[in-house]
């Protein structure tokens, strides 16, 4: 991979502190408990949200948000006419990068976006297309910027519902608000809004057991029409366990609706005070 020579590069592999804290621990297996989580949550509980817009001076529309520890922020631009197209387009584009800093995780990012990223930027997207009424700016597109500043799990939800903020405070035409949450599955457990260690723990499979309920699931919707507009589903669970949490993550999701509806108003009752 060819090196950015102006760019002072970190160290390609860093080790946390926090694995000498317990030299004596003997086992490596995962060990958590169900009943009482590490913030004190019940498993259905989120996070606190803490959502502002305007962050970002040189963007057309921005927004920050805080999920409990999680950090993102994220840039909308100006539509741009879209570049490298014979014919003409009636409908407009939206495109979405999606990128972890180099020290919002454990383990050190690069500065390129890795296949993660990359899958993410699609699901952010196809998340916020049918919220935009694409065809008022014909054969324009959007760019759109997520940049985590810290992962402290479910941050692909998080990410989603600053988008939908920052399009809005933008001006960009919708048709509604996206907003979007994420659940945990381990077994018969359900965990809410999970951290980024209940995610390593659902996106982990007991040993000898071909058959074990874990994965994780975010789903983003428009809550003002009863609409998915994705799903995004890692690991292996059954049927019942996706209905339940996709009922249950809808559920939440229109709790979280007023949440951007207030930061908006408020924005605008700055402008005009």
């Amino acid at each position: 991979m060819p090196i950015d020579q102006r760019r002072i590069n970190g160290p390609d592999v860093s080790i946390p502190y926090y694995i000498y804290s317990n030299l004596n621990k003997k086992s490596d297996k995962i060990k958590h408990d169900f009943n009482i989580r590490n913030d004190k949550r019940s498993n259905n509980e989120m996070r606190k949200i803490f959502l502002k817009t305007g962050i970002v001076s040189q963007a057309k529309g921005s927004a920050y948000i805080e999920l409990g520890n999680t950090k993102v922020v994220c840039s909308v631009f100006d539509p741009r006419e879209l570049s490298n197209r014979n014919g003409y387009c009636s409908q407009g584009e939206i495109y979405c990068e999606f990128k972890f800093a180099p020290f919002s995780c454990q383990k050190r990012k690069i500065h390129q976006q890795d296949a993660e990223e990359k899958q993410y930027s699609l699901i952010l997207q196809r998340a916020l297309e049918p919220a935009v009424c694409l065809h008022e700016f014909p054969n324009f597109q959007v760019d759109v910027y997520a940049m985590v500043l810290d992962n402290a799990g479910s941050s692909l939800a998080a990410a989603i519902m600053a988008a939908s903020t920052a399009l809005a405070n933008a001006g960009v035409p919708m048709f509604g608000l996206v907003t979007a949450s994420t659940i945990g599955i381990y077994d018969n457990h359900y965990l809410m809004d999970p951290t980024d260690t209940e995610e390593v723990i659902c996106n982990t499979q007991p040993d000898n057991q071909d058959d074990f309920n874990h994965g994780i699931i975010t789903l983003a919707s428009l809550a003002q029409h009863n609409q998915v507009s994705e799903v995004f589903l890692i690991g292996s669970i059954d049927t019942n366990s996706i209905i339940q949490a996709t009922e249950i993550l809808t559920t939440v999701n229109k709790d979280i609706c007023p949440v951007l509806q207030q930061c908006l108003v408020k924005t605008i009752m700055k402008l005009h005070n």
